[in-house]
């Protein structure tokens, strides 16, 4: 085993890797190729610069940072690289686009799945975006992103445990994303940190309506008014 002498003292530079990816991604992740080209897929889009931030196939088979780490008897390492791709593509880590250039050929790009990517990516495959070497495109304006519920969770509640996640995309495919913002942060304001809160205020604005934001923030009883359906039972004060 060859040994490392340490991260050096003074600037050193970081990647910024979303909490999301040790909380709910790293415990699924059970392959050592799919892990590596996640790390580094990663690591790559970080420094991009521009819109938008993909990376080609062919760029990942001559990477020699990614090509060094990923050695198995019998296997080539763009084998492993391709691999790698296939299983964080099913997983959805990342986006996969394929392009024909002028001469015909395909070339196969990789996008985070993240608001960023999922809009390039959707361009892409509209022909509203061109993707090549050549090609400059400026970044478009778009709408700011609103955090996903798992970030809301983590922000509001604490550590994502994998048991709730399966809760929190079906809440996320149900209600609209202002209402689970909201409700974030109405729980919050009452300091409640406690899914079971923000789901039965979500589940009372879907039965009964949601006046226009204000209800359940006009003072300490209307806290109360919330707590109706199947949890009414489970919540403690």
């Amino acid at each position: 085993m060859k040994g490392f002498v340490g991260f050096p003292a003074g600037n050193v530079r970081f990647t910024s890797v979303p909490d999301l990816f040790f909380s709910e991604l790293l415990p699924q992740i059970d392959n050592m190729p799919e892990l590596k080209v996640t790390l580094h897929a990663l690591w790559s889009l970080y420094r991009k610069k521009g819109y938008p931030r993909c990376l080609r196939r062919d760029e990942l088979h001559n990477d020699s940072v990614l090509l060094r780490g990923l050695k198995m008897r019998g296997r080539s390492p763009q084998r492993l690289v391709d691999e790698g791709l296939e299983r964080a593509v099913s997983r959805g880590t990342l986006l996969h686009v394929s392009t024909h250039t002028d001469g015909g050929e395909n070339e196969d790009w990789y996008f985070l799945n993240n608001e960023e990517g999922r809009q390039a990516a959707e361009e892409v495959r509209r022909g509203e975006l061109h993707l090549g070497t050549s090609v400059v495109v400026e970044q478009p304006q778009v709408e700011v992103e609103r955090p996903n519920i798992f970030v809301l969770y983590e922000q509001n509640m604490g550590i994502l445990q994998p048991m709730i996640a399966e809760e929190l995309r079906e809440a996320e495919e149900t209600y609209p994303a202002e209402w689970i913002e909201e409700a974030f942060k109405i729980a919050a304001e009452q300091n409640v940190r406690k899914w079971r809160y923000v789901n039965a205020i979500l589940e009372r604005w879907a039965t009964e309506g949601k006046d226009d934001g204000k209800a359940g923030r006009d003072s300490e009883e209307d806290r109360y008014r919330y707590i109706k359906g199947k949890y009414k039972d489970y919540i403690k004060y």
